[in-house]
């Protein structure tokens, strides 16, 4: 496999240093916005697990790879297997059509590296 843009590790580790330097800045507006993203994605009537499904679907429709990434990962951590992750990217795919195509190959892409760092 050719080499990764950024790998796992170093997306999390960037995610996670920027995520606090922002939320470290102390605006109400960037740290309400960041509250209300977390408490979308807790466990209530719809299991998390789901939550992040959907995320990922929505992040694959809007093409953003960062977001793809963080669902990816989210969505592995939760438990979700090969062919659930397969079900979410091909609704992706029939939502948002042929210019989804990119991020199908990034997100397949990142899913085997998360699979595989997970196993």
């Amino acid at each position: 496999m050719r080499e990764m843009r950024r790998k796992s590790s170093e997306t999390r580790l960037y995610r996670q240093e920027l995520n606090d330097r922002i939320l470290g800045a102390d605006f109400k507006g960037f740290n309400r916005f960041f509250a209300l993203d977390t408490n979308a994605y807790e466990d209530g009537a719809i299991p998390v697990k789901y939550k992040e499904l959907m995320g990922l679907v929505g992040s694959m429709v809007l093409r953003c790879n960062d977001c793809i990434f963080y669902h990816l990962d989210r969505c592995v951590t939760e438990g979700c297997d090969r062919e659930e992750l397969h079900e979410a990217m091909n609704i992706a795919l029939i939502i948002g059509g042929s210019i989804v195509i990119p991020h199908l190959r990034y997100a397949y892409e990142m899913m085997d590296e998360l699979l595989a760092e997970k196993s």
